[in-house]
């Protein structure tokens, strides 16, 4: 997740300014996808929990199949958040609005790592059946878990105003950066479910606790880092 955000803070603090369409830009649109499909999935909520539960009971495959159905939901918000934000690029687009938007984006963040921290997953923790059922049928009900909480847009809200997401005029570039945060969600869950997977005789409900604080640790720092980089921008320009 490091690799990810530094490599997407570098391209945008230290790269030169060239037109969107050259490739070391492409390049920070992918970096910046990806790590958006990894924040957005990374926090052990409900169907973070289901993905361990089921991995443990069932299997690793059964455990990806849930993060993929996760996966699905995630980017129909993420579209819609996308959607929502191509309205107001008119005001997005003012450099002082949007270093504003930045700094709000990325406080929500800071808030957001200091949730992940503390809050205890565990709490609501449900015992997954036993019963295997279908890849089908784990994929769609982990996409009706998270598809029934539509909070998620306004993180997709202030991480497409961290890293100045949307481009409604470059629709080449969009395609290319939505299918980036479904191949970061994607990395996450196949991260994880491999990780349980090898560990599983020593996995517990402490280490599903372990997981969400190392997450609110890096999400906690990588806002700062982004909060640093805009205001330290700002100073420079």
């Amino acid at each position: 997740m490091f690799a990810f955000l530094f490599s997407s803070l570098f391209f945008r603090n230290f790269a030169p300014d060239m037109p969107f369409h050259v490739p070391i830009n492409i390049l920070d649109f992918i970096f910046k996808g990806m790590l958006i499909g990894m924040i957005a999935s990374a926090p052990m909520g409900p169907v973070g929990i289901l993905c361990v539960q089921r991995t443990l009971n069932k299997g690793r495959w059964y455990g990806f199949a849930t993060g993929l159905g996760a996966a699905v939901s995630d980017i129909i918000y993420a579209g819609i958040a996308g959607f929502g934000m191509s309205f107001v690029m008119d005001f997005i687009n003012n450099d002082q609005n949007r270093f504003y938007l930045q700094i709000i984006g990325s406080l929500l963040l800071l808030c957001f790592g200091f949730y992940t921290y503390r809050s205890d997953p565990t709490k609501k923790m449900h015992q997954s059946g036993q019963q295997k059922g279908t890849v089908w049928y784990n994929t769609w009900t982990a996409f009706l878990v998270t598809f029934s909480n539509p909070l998620i847009i306004f993180l997709f809200l202030a991480m497409y105003a961290q890293f100045a997401f949307v481009l409604p005029d470059h629709p080449f570039e969009m395609l290319v950066g939505f299918l980036s945060i479904v191949g970061g969600a994607l990395l996450w869950w196949w991260g994880l479910t491999w990780l349980v997977d090898k560990i599983r005789v020593k996995f517990d409900e402490n280490g599903i606790k372990i997981i969400n604080q190392v997450i609110g640790v890096a999400v906690i720092i990588g806002s700062v880092i982004m909060l640093l980089g805009t205001t330290t921008n700002l100073l420079r320009w």
